[in-house]
């Protein structure tokens, strides 16, 4: 599926929902927001993004732990966590997506080119969804396919979420529960 496919499905499913999506990029520095907004109609559930490449417009903007920073650098699964956390608060909207990652030619914070980590945060108090990821390519590869991983992801999120939420209410069977 591509890029655009992944960005029409997952606004699709929002705009079911009735929920909102927010952004927060470093490595692909506005590429999912501008993938997004492609989407004709994209506006009724995308609330905007946040492109913070510098660490410091991380834990700022974005509300990343410093500690966190300083001990493992911004290629960092928890940084994504947080920064997925932090856009979803920051611009109030009922998902936030996060990408950072070394998209090259050098390494960065002594992870080697094509190490990415994305994230989802959800509605409620559930923890935020993360994956890293080992990509090849040059720059502009690396990015694109972080931009359709991150959306695959919320996609993911979106459908399980849809089912758990049918379990609740129809049972494991799809039955009404007393």
């Amino acid at each position: 599926m591509s890029e655009d496919a992944f960005a029409t499905r997952v606004l699709e499913l929002l705009t079911d929902r009735g929920e909102t999506l927010a952004v927060a990029e470093s490595l692909t520095g506005g590429l999912v927001a501008a993938r997004l907004t492609e989407v004709p109609g994209a506006s009724r559930v995308f609330r905007g993004s946040v492109t913070a490449y510098a660490s410091e417009l991380k834990r700022e903007l974005l509300g990343v732990d410093g500690a966190l920073l300083h001990a493992r650098g911004a290629v960092d699964e928890g940084v994504a966590r947080q920064m997925a956390g932090g856009v979803r608060g920051a611009l109030g909207a009922d998902w936030g997506l996060a990408t950072t990652g070394v998209a090259g030619p050098q390494p960065q914070d002594g992870r080697p080119v094509g190490t990415v980590f994305i994230a989802v945060a959800g509605p409620g108090d559930r923890p935020a969804s993360s994956r890293g990821l080992r990509l090849n390519g040059d720059r502009a590869g690396i990015r694109e396919e972080t931009v359709k991983a991150v959306l695959a992801l919320l996609r993911d999120e979106l459908l399980g979420n849809a089912r758990a939420n049918d379990t609740e209410q129809h049972g494991e069977n799809g039955c009404l529960q007393p």
